[in-house]
């Protein structure tokens, strides 16, 4: 079988962790019979630490070159039927202009002991998006939320819920918004969404939702919908008190709504760029390698591939091959390596077919 799968690269560690990626993803191919053709963005995107010894006008120009670059990108792959794209760190304001576009929701399934969250987290409206206007000393923000939107996101929730839990759906749908600032209109549009798609949806303030939480915990199949103002921040307590797991070695879905995009998938670590250890081989490789595990399995007909890396990285992990994030002394390399050994595919991957770029 033959799969293509799009790669865009950021500044900071981007490269080092592409190299993991292409390798991690051609291995898995071998494995499992299929032939992973990457096509790969020709730009290098920046991150936010390359960008910041410039003044606001060069940002601002950079910011949107970017925007537009990566934007045409996953239009053209998406026309082209590609289901999947993987992306390193790149400067989240060049980032949230695109999801704003696209119309982005990112999703996260967090396991809890006898209870599961999947977190729906809306990247296409709010104060990530919108444009600014300088004036002397100030910065001024514009953005927005629309009806459309909010029953967009509901609409997307509702479905990966009930793809979630079949049988039942959730239990529990709470919206954690900042709407006191919204005059009533986001409880509006929201009583009017939920009736529409036959769902009780809590409406709660963040810093209720979030006592609640302290409170109450998850109920077994809890789906929070989060402004990406409280969903971005709460992100790693909500790994921490209910996943047991660190970021690092995280990766998350974030799906597009609009129409010409829809049914492409882009796949990202949640750490940063971490342009402060970029190019020293040192690099936390964990989040990777199981994006490339789900893309295999999920875009690739590689079933099993999620367990088989899960099984690998529990084996090397646990005999101590770990990068110095972890607490191990080894390097980016060899963790790839040892995992590669595991896995039963050759420690030195073959280099992946590269597609003509775009």
């Amino acid at each position: 079988m033959e799969s293509t799968v799009g790669l865009a690269v950021g500044r900071g560690t981007g490269p080092e962790l592409a190299r993991v990626f292409e390798r991690t993803l051609t291995a898995l191919g071998e494995l499992f019979s299929t032939s992973f053709t990457i096509t790969r963005s020709p730009r290098l995107y920046h991150s936010y630490n390359s960008l910041k010894t410039l003044d606001a006008d060069q940002i601002r120009s950079i910011t949107r070159d970017d925007a537009r670059h990566y934007e045409e990108f996953c239009r053209a792959q998406a026309e082209l039927g590609v289901s999947a794209v993987f992306r390193t760190a790149i400067n989240a304001q060049s980032l949230y202009l695109v999801r704003e576009h696209l119309r982005a929701v990112k999703v996260d399934v967090i396991e809890s002991p006898g209870a599961t969250l999947l977190l729906v987290r809306d990247e296409a409206q709010g104060f990530y998006t919108g444009e600014n206007t300088h004036s002397p000393g100030a910065v001024t923000r514009t953005m927005a939320f629309t009806e459309d939107v909010t029953d967009e996101v509901i609409a997307f929730a509702v479905r990966r819920a009930r793809q979630q839990w079949p049988d039942t759906g959730a239990d529990q749908v709470v919206m954690a918004y900042k709407f006191h600032l919204l005059d009533g209109a986001l409880g509006e549009w929201v009583a009017r969404s939920a009736a529409r798609h036959g769902v009780r949806i809590a409406l709660g303030q963040p810093d209720t939702v979030n006592r609640n939480l302290i409170e109450h915990g998850l109920s077994p199949r809890m789906m929070i919908i989060g402004g990406n103002e409280w969903a971005d921040v709460m992100h790693p307590f909500l790994l921490d008190r209910f996943g047991s797991e660190r970021q690092e070695n995280r990766f998350t879905e974030n799906i597009h709504l609009c129409p010409e995009v829809r049914g492409l998938v882009e796949y990202q670590t949640v750490h940063g760029s971490a342009d402060d250890i970029e190019g020293r081989d040192v690099v936390n490789p964990v989040a990777t390698v199981r994006a490339a595990a789900a893309i295999a399995e999920r875009h690739g007909s590689c079933a099993g591939a999620v367990a088989a890396v899960e099984r690998a990285l529990d084996s090397v992990l646990t005999r101590g091959t770990r990068t110095p994030d972890l607490g191990g002394t080894h390097s980016t390399t060899s963790v790839v390596d040892a995992l590669l050994a595991e896995l039963g595919t050759p420690t030195r991957a073959g280099e992946p077919v590269l597609a003509a770029e775009s």
